[in-house]
């Protein structure tokens, strides 16, 4: 099996499995040793946020100096982004070789009438594969889609559970209520583990988690919004001041102050699990934790932002960065899919808005770039369809006075990222 044969093999499975559950998952690594039970884990699940944290705890572990495994989803600059030991990619050759053995028994299971393993259980399955075989000391791992289900709801070991801000998404599958969506999320608590709550959750949302933390004799840990220090906003610039902890993110806006809490309580809950971790690792590690396209600063001269916010939390965190940087009207290009609540994000954003270029993203679930243009019209009269990102890009370089905010979906981002940064390694 080659490389490009191992990514066509993972992407032609389903992305999902017509009967959601753990034993197609479980049978899977049973096939495979078992890999899970080799290594421990901080889980995260959320709606938002997630890609955030996972990346700010691991980085604090990696600063204490442990050898640490993480998993991100979805990628957006390689594929091979979704499987990390202390910010390295898997190399092609393990991946091959790992797809290649698990491959193998998918066959097998299939045959044998113990399911067929969808695509993110594929993925899940060589992650944990990798991070056993190269000895890591502890795992950050996201979750894909909800938790109580999730294909990496079959791990165990368990030491940290954190829950990120939850709102309306994937509600097809999770539930038409937060209600639902929480308890589904909650699925990854597993006895014995602390839990970290994100402090500005939708009302009754934190009373819920507490409520399972209870029913399951779970230590539950919320950020208490006090201990945050007022910080001045300086531009684009993101510096936190957490219960005494500083440090300047790379990652902007105000909900990423949030999101360090919960990484800084994951820490001092693995501290007192016996982790020599230090203040100065905690700070250092939020200082350099970084994930592409989350309101990331492509250049300053000329402005160009990159934001893959993909739903209407994120729009609503981005708008919050531009009021809070004082910033004028900036050049907007976007794209979105087309299950994502479109109108809803133009809305949160159309006050920020000089001139709308709208795109198509390269994914079947595309909204149209016309469509897309059609609905902001209401909210930004001065909104053009593109059918080339690169053209709606050179377009806005001439014409956009004070920047370019380029968002909508991670997947556009990545496209977006190929062109803005040629030279970069994808």
């Amino acid at each position: 099996m080659t490389y490009t044969q191992a990514l066509e093999y993972i992407h032609s499975r389903p992305r999902f499995s017509k009967a959601p559950g753990l034993q197609v998952m479980k049978n899977l690594l049973d096939k495979i040793g078992n890999p899970q039970q080799k290594l421990k884990f901080v889980h995260i699940a959320g709606t938002n946020g997630k890609g955030s944290v996972t990346v700010m705890t691991a980085s604090i572990l990696q600063q204490a100096g442990y050898k640490v495994g993480m998993t991100i989803s979805p990628y957006v600059l390689d594929f091979r982004e979704r499987f990390q030991i202390n910010g390295e990619w898997i190399s092609e050759a393990a991946l091959t070789q790992i797809t290649a053995e698990i491959k193998e028994y998918a066959e097998e299971m299939e045959t044998n009438g113990q399911g067929a393993p969808n695509e993110f259980e594929l993925v899940t399955a060589a992650a944990l594969k990798w991070f056993a075989q190269e000895n890591c000391d502890i795992v950050c791992m996201e979750t894909g889609l909800g938790g109580r289900l999730d294909a990496t709801n079959a791990v165990e070991n368990t030491l940290v559970a954190c829950i990120t801000q939850i709102g309306f998404d994937h509600t097809e599958v999770l539930g038409d209520t937060l209600a639902k969506i929480t308890a589904e999320k909650c699925g990854i608590i597993k006895p014995g583990c602390t839990v970290i709550n994100y402090p500005a959750q939708q009302v009754g949302v934190t009373e819920q988690i507490a409520r399972c933390c209870e029913q399951t004799e779970n230590t539950l840990c919320t950020p208490e919004l006090d201990d945050f220090a007022p910080i001045e906003h300086s531009g684009l610039s993101n510096y936190v001041n957490y219960g005494g902890y500083q440090a300047e993110l790379q990652m902007l806006g105000a909900h990423q102050a949030l999101n360090a809490s919960v990484a800084v309580e994951c820490a001092l809950a693995l501290w007192r699990d016996g982790f020599k971790i230090e203040d100065s690792h905690i700070e250092a590690g939020l200082a350099a934790a970084k994930l592409p396209a989350r309101i990331e600063v492509i250049s300053r001269e000329p402005l160009v932002v990159l934001d893959g916010a993909h739903n209407l939390d994120g729009a609503k965190a981005l708008a919050q960065t531009l009021q809070l940087a004082k910033m004028p009207k900036l050049t907007f290009i976007m794209g979105v899919l087309k299950d994502k609540s479109s109108m809803e994000m133009i809305k949160a954003l159309a006050p920020y808005m000089a001139e709308l270029y709208t795109v198509t993203p390269d994914n079947p679930r595309a909204l149209a770039a016309e469509v897309l243009a059609e609905q902001a019209e209401p909210y930004c009269q001065d909104s053009v369809p593109y059918d080339d990102l690169s053209l709606a890009i050179e377009d806005a370089k001439d014409t956009a006075k004070h920047g370019i905010v380029i968002c909508g979906s991670l997947y556009l981002a990545a496209q977006a990222r190929k062109i803005l940064l040629p030279d970069e390694i994808h």
